[in-house]
């Protein structure tokens, strides 16, 4: 056995069997950020972009993102999330997301916050893109998550 849940003892990938295991409350926290020009991040911050409201498109398209996580990620369960929340704070050089999953149930939904971040940060690329196509997305990690066997962990320096 080589410690990752999802190879089995023959190496071949599996879906993790979740069935024996407790329901508990299980949050994740998950973080990124977009770097634009002070142009881009003056249309998106006044919302007055090419393509609208960037920043309230994004925060859809993150809740959407962490809904589908399950038929984005082969190996993930789907999973019925109890709350999605995505936020987002303006900096000197662009704007950081924060997505809040959670649900009670027998498996994690880091992967779910991850998605939201991930997916809500394309679409502010996507939506300003016309204005700056030098944009970058950058450190998006899990920061926190709670519940289940493994209990409470956070990233060193959140």
């Amino acid at each position: 056995m080589n410690g990752l849940s999802h190879i089995d003892s023959a190496g071949t990938a599996r879906m993790v069997d979740v069935g024996g295991k407790a329901e508990t409350q299980r949050v994740a926290i998950a973080h990124g950020a977009i770097r634009m020009s002070a142009a881009t991040l003056q249309a998106v911050r006044e919302g007055n972009g090419p393509k609208g409201d960037v920043l309230g498109t994004a925060r859809i398209a993150g809740i959407i993102a962490a809904k589908k996580t399950g038929d984005l990620i082969p190996l993930c369960h789907p999973l019925a999330l109890d709350a999605v929340n995505i936020d987002f704070a303006f900096t000197d050089s662009g704007v950081e997301c924060t997505a809040t999953a959670s649900l009670t149930g027998r498996t994690g939904v880091e992967m779910e916050a991850l998605t939201a971040v991930s997916v809500a940060l394309l679409t502010v690329y996507d939506m300003a893109k016309a204005l700056d196509k030098g944009m970058v997305i950058e450190n998006v990690r899990l920061i926190e998550k709670r519940g289940g066997k493994s209990g409470t962990w956070r990233a060193q320096g959140a």
